[in-house]
C-alpha cells in the first residue's frame, strides 16, 4: 500500500501522538498511508450520516428494528 512520496513534509508532534498513530498501522505502511486510510473511513462515515439524515427527511428510512417487527 506504501506510496512513494515526491513531496513529503514534516508534521510536528510529540512522540507519544507518532507512537498512537503507529498502533493504527499495519506492517509496511507508512504514516501518510495510515492517516489516509483514517481520513478516507471518516470521509466515508460523513458521507453515510448525511445519506441517513436525507432519507430521515423525506421519512424514507427504515430501521433494521423496525423491518423485523414490521415487515413490508
Amino acid at each position: 500500500m506504501s506510496t512513494h512520496i515526491n513531496h513529503a513534509t514534516t508534521i510536528p508532534t510529540t512522540k507519544a501522538i507518532r507512537d498512537r498513530l503507529k498502533n493504527y498501522g499495519h506492517k509496511g505502511e507508512t504514516y501518510s498511508d495510515i492517516l489516509t486510510r483514517m481520513m478516507d473511513l471518516i470521509d466515508r462515515e460523513k458521507f453515510m450520516d448525511r445519506m441517513y439524515k436525507r432519507l430521515e427527511e423525506k421519512d424514507q428510512f427504515v430501521s433494521i428494528d423496525e423491518m423485523s417487527t414490521n415487515p413490508p
